[in-house]
């Protein structure tokens, strides 16, 4: 390239990244999570092994390798994604201007800046996950231009290693998408194009990347109906069906690149009537244009076809011949032309170009008439970009122009939900349903939501609607058995829980909800087996170490009891209630000291806790180990308890009567102890009355009450 070629080139990388500037502040969108943010095979524990010898990878190993070792630079801060994206861009829009002017296309420069700054294209390249795009088209365009250098070279060793580079440029490239597969027909069209036929000799040249073409195309196919999903209603379509669709997808697109308003993220799908004879018009259009532009091929006519006709190839793998998983939301999107493009933007370049060379009388204008094209290509390109800065204006964008959209209500509700605005997500989650009753994933997020604002029975509804529709989903089972829980249906919750521990025997959660509901019901010795199979899972829950703690303690277990209150304790050293309760373990062991301990840290947690209050103050009162005892102590805590009590509670009284006569007071102790007697004979009943006569007995003898009788 001379200096003034890399001049242009400069001045067109300019343009680009002016046109994209405000992707350096955008976020990830939609399936970035699945792609890049939550995939293990780049953040971990999965890596490198997996992406290149598993399903992990899907099917673009490459792009997946490219985000594993950004990720290990700059870990997952967006703006170096969206980076590379763009620059990967602007590397293709120059390598399309060299492929241009090795194919002789006036106007080339200019048909590659059409394609580089064309809103239609900003999809693939202000989306993080569309690096799928952006990289594969680098290789395309290389392998296209390696090619044409091999079919330019007479003969020799030089020519035959240009076809390997080529053919190398193209394994990458369907290693990055492969959607690339039309390259071998497209190699052909170049040929034709420049040779106006193709010889048997560059036909064996071709042969090596149709092989590779149709691998790529059934594992492709294969993986889009087996591990993406391709399959059920939403993809049957007669063949029929199919060509109507190929034909209006086609007419779509080249509205979109005359005329790219509204680019919408998620077009809305189309309703396809075979029956109709209006329905076969834009094909038949398609047909008959391409018939009358195959016989006369001569000057500008055999350009258009050679535009036409590229265009129609490069858009085949995704006019809905073949099932996609896309397809369920729309059959068209303008990431869909990213590649196909192309054509006709070169094609408007060189109409341009050609235009322009005409206006000789006004040639000082040319320079201005482009520069007024290209800055509005930019403006409209800088426009578009906006949408795409998060998942929250994306989505909303989209609902402006395509309200009828239920994934957009959907994913906005998820988008709304992760910022804390729950009614809006709400409302949202209840539009996606309106329009796709059977959209399971809104029931169920809509349920959760439910569930958080403590509206328990219209959840219940919407988790059965998911069960309905997905009676296999282990976690809708569970999470209707914790509704029906929470509304006082333990025996429905118990059954739940069982089918989703049947469909999924190792799930946790599952096993700690069944765990509850058995404790619940006054089972806990049931409950035991479900915690300690959940712990061997998570054994890090807190709350089921605690659970199961309290179910041993109930059950005489006390050893093991305190050995799971004292993980914990480990897991949440600031709870009081743990602390209380390992207190309360410790004293049925025998371990007064050990008990004391752990109800003063509770106190010192939460000074109003009740348990540990009462317990400390009788252990200070009454303790048989006179080194553990502390009458002040006592009666400080015993008299707070009976404030908090308002003096009515035979129990509480019992506590600060003892704790009166321990510190030496015992004419207190003796009306207290009365008092709580006279509340016990007709609240309580005879067990508290006669520990309590017997205890005034001691008070008025001048002798405290210990628990060794002493």
């Amino acid at each position: 390239m001379s200096r003034r070629n890399w001049l242009t080139a400069l001045l067109l990388i300019a343009l680009v990244v002016a046109a994209y500037w405000r992707v350096f502040s955008a976020g990830f969108i939609w399936d970035d999570d699945a792609h890049l943010t939550k995939n293990a095979c780049v953040i971990g524990p999965l890596g490198l092994k997996e992406i290149w010898t598993t399903t992990q990878a899907v099917y673009y190993p490459l792009v997946l390798t490219t985000f594993w070792a950004l990720h290990k630079i700059v870990g997952l801060t967006p703006w170096p994604y969206h980076a590379l994206n763009v620059v990967l861009h602007c590397a293709s829009i120059v390598v399309l201007w060299r492929v241009l002017r090795q194919l002789q296309i006036p106007g080339a420069w200019l048909g590659a800046a059409f394609w580089g700054l064309h809103p239609a294209v900003v999809q693939s390249v202000a989306w993080v996950t569309e690096l799928k795009n952006t990289e594969s088209a680098l290789f395309y365009l290389l392998s296209i231009l390696s090619f044409l250098q091999f079919s330019a070279e007479s003969a020799g060793a030089r020519r035959w290693s240009r076809c390997a580079v080529s053919l190398l440029f193209f394994v990458l490239a369907l290693l990055a998408k492969p959607s690339v597969v039309v390259l071998p027909a497209v190699l052909w069209l170049c040929l034709w194009w420049k040779n106006r036929r193709v010889s048997w000799a560059d036909m064996r040249a071709l042969i090596p990347f149709a092989a590779l073409s149709a691998l790529a195309s059934a594992w492709t196919i294969w993986e889009q109906k087996f591990h993406a999903g391709a399959m059920g209603s939403e993809w049957a379509q007669t063949p029929a069906e199919r060509l109507i669709i190929a034909g209006r997808a086609i007419w779509f697109y080249l509205g979109k690149l005359v005329f790219p308003h509204p680019l919408i993220f998620i077009y809305p799908r189309w309703q396809i009537d075979a029956s109709s004879a209006i329905a076969y018009g834009p094909v038949l259009a398609l047909l008959i244009g391409l018939a009358v532009l195959g016989l006369r091929q001569s000057g500008n006519m055999r350009a258009i076809l050679f535009a036409v006709a590229y265009f129609v190839v490069a858009l085949f793998p995704v006019l809905g011949f073949f099932d996609v998983y896309f397809f369920r939301y729309s059959f068209v999107s303008d990431h869909f032309q990213y590649l196909p493009s192309m054509g006709p933007l070169a094609l408007a370049g060189a109409a341009v170009s050609k235009a322009m060379t005409r206006l000789k009388w006004a040639s000082f204008l040319r320079p201005a008439m482009c520069g007024a094209l290209l800055a509005l290509l930019t403006l409209l390109t800088w426009r578009q970009t906006a949408i795409y800065h998060d998942l929250v204006t994306l989505y909303t964008a989209t609902l402006a122009n395509n309200p009828g959209c239920w994934m957009a209500h959907y994913n906005l509700g998820i988008a709304l939900r992760d910022r804390g605005e729950k009614e809006q997500a709400i409302s949202h989650y209840r539009e996606a349903i309106a329009l796709r009753p059977s959209y399971a994933e809104a029931h169920y997020n809509l349920a959760r939501l439910l569930v958080e604002k403590g509206e328990a029975s219209e959840a219940i509804v919407h988790y059965e609607k998911t069960l309905l529709i997905h009676p296999d989903d282990a976690e809708a089972h569970n999470n209707l058995g914790a509704a029906l829980f929470e509304s006082g249906r333990v025996v429905e919750a118990v059954a739940h829980y069982q089918k989703a521990l049947a469909l999924r025997p190792s799930y946790a959660e599952a096993l700690f909800n069944l765990g509850n509901a058995f404790v619940a019901s006054g089972d806990a010795r049931a409950a035991i087996p479900y915690y300690l199979a959940g712990l061997e899972l998570s054994p890090n829950q807190v709350e089921a170490q605690y659970n199961l703690a309290s179910a041993l303690l109930r059950n005489g277990r006390t050893a093991e009891a305190i050995d799971h209150y004292e993980r914990a304790v480990e897991l949440m050293p600031n709870n009081a209630d743990v602390h209380a309760n390992l207190g309360t373990a410790y004293l049925q062991q025998g371990r007064p000291a050990d008990a004391i301990a752990h109800y003063k840290k509770a106190l010192a947690i939460a000074p109003e806790n009740v348990a540990a209050q009462t317990n400390l103050a009788w252990l200070l009162a009454t303790c048989a180990d006179p080194r553990l005892r502390n009458g002040p102590d006592a009666v400080e805590l015993a008299e707070r308890l009976n404030r908090l009590s308002a003096g009515k509670e035979p129990v509480v009284l019992r506590i600060l009567a003892a704790a009166y006569a321990e510190a030496g007071r015992f004419n207190e102790a003796v009306d207290t102890a009365e008092q709580a007697l006279r509340l016990a004979e007709w609240q309580v009943g005879a067990t508290l009355g006669d520990a309590l006569r017997k205890e005034i007995a001691l008070y008025r003898s001048g002798a405290p009450y210990h628990k060794d009788g002493r």
